[in-house]
């Protein structure tokens, strides 16, 4: 049998094997990475060194040079493929550019806003759904849309402000205990204990009910209970890498014990601290909504999809709109948030990596 040409080779279970030297063809999945390796530059490749690139199994490798990866890249990589986690991530982005512009927009083409009665009396009342008012108007004549719209803002806003008030408390406090554990973790960690005994949303009330309601006081007060979670998640991944090399060689050059924690630790603690935060997102949008339908969180003339389902409640065998429209619209959030959530925490997790 002649010997085949360089050019005329066929997928083989070695990339240099003629096929008539060849045992066995190559099975098709290796047919398929060795494509790239009959290319006229492999070819020239064997003919300078004698041999053909190895072919990279995940398809990386161009002319012997293999592409280069990072966590985030394939933390990013995992989460594009989880449809669940694209599709919340599309809503929740829709959702805030609408609260951010959408009321803009609304006043510019009707006039409406969040707080507009209408002039005329006959206008002062309850209306369905229609082509002028999408979401219907509440007994005082006000567009529900619009009201919607500003209320994603209030509830969106006291979610992400008092969600950064966890993250910063938690994450120091948790990180400090980790690092020096022994009695100080001991004592800060009992703190945590007793006012996990206590619950939080009696803090909230308690807090809200002494002092004078404002939107201030609402993002310290969600923010005060929510770090404690925050706190242990922290807590339990600085202790598992305190003792790591990379800590020792910090510690052994002299660099002052804030930096240690702040630049080193906290840093490779970032997988499980955003996942969490993620999580606590629509965790305090409840909350709010909660409070707010209990008179307690934001106050007339503003409006959060609470205080707008508090309204709705109140009407709901006569105007039932009131209570479907920013109930579903809140749902579709905390939904799509959540779904955001599980996307990120499987993609952090080294265990859901592929070999």
């Amino acid at each position: 049998m002649a010997r085949v040409n360089e050019t005329e080779r066929v997928p083989t279970e070695r990339p240099n094997e003629p096929v008539e030297d060849a045992t066995h063809l190559a099975p098709p999945d290796v047919a398929a990475r060795q494509k790239m390796i009959n290319e006229p530059e492999a070819m020239a490749a064997d003919q300078l060194y004698g041999t053909a690139p190895p072919a990279n199994r995940l398809g990386q490798e161009t002319a012997g040079f293999v592409e280069g990866t990072s966590l985030w890249r394939d933390a990013w990589r995992r989460l594009k493929k989880n449809k669940l986690a694209v599709l919340g991530g599309a809503v929740v982005i829709f959702v805030i550019l609408a609260a951010l512009i959408g009321p803009i927009i609304l006043q510019t083409i009707t006039g409406y806003t969040y707080a507009t009665i209408p002039s005329e009396r006959a206008l002062v009342k309850a209306m369905p759904p229609s082509w002028q008012h999408p979401m219907g108007t509440d007994p005082q004549g006000r567009d529900i849309l619009a009201r919607v719209l500003v209320g994603g803002r209030i509830s969106l806003m006291v979610a992400l402000v008092a969600t950064a008030v966890s993250l910063v408390i938690g994450v120091s406090y948790g990180a400090i205990s980790g690092y020096f554990g022994g009695k100080i973790d001991n004592v800060m960690m009992r703190i945590v204990d007793l006012i996990y005994a206590v619950p939080y949303m009696i803090i909230v009330i308690v807090l809200l009910a002494l002092f004078e309601k404002s939107l201030f006081l609402l993002f310290a007060a969600l923010g005060a209970v929510s770090w404690l979670t925050m706190a242990r998640i922290v807590r339990g991944q600085v202790l598992s890498l305190k003792n790591q090399e990379f800590i020792e060689a910090a510690r052994s050059i002299g660099v002052p014990t804030w930096k240690v924690i702040f630049r080193h630790l906290v840093p490779n603690t970032l997988g499980p601290v955003i996942v969490y935060a993620t999580l606590t997102v629509p965790s305090v949008i409840l909350q709010e909504a909660f409070l707010s339908f209990l008179g307690l969180g934001v106050q007339a003339p503003l409006s959060s999809w609470g205080t707008l389902a508090s309204e709705g409640a109140d009407n709901i065998a006569i105007y039932p709109w009131m209570i479907i429209f920013p109930g579903v619209t809140m749902a579709l959030t905390l939904f799509s948030l959540n779904f955001v959530g599980d996307g990120l925490r499987d993609a952090l997790d080294p265990h859901m990596r592929k070999v």
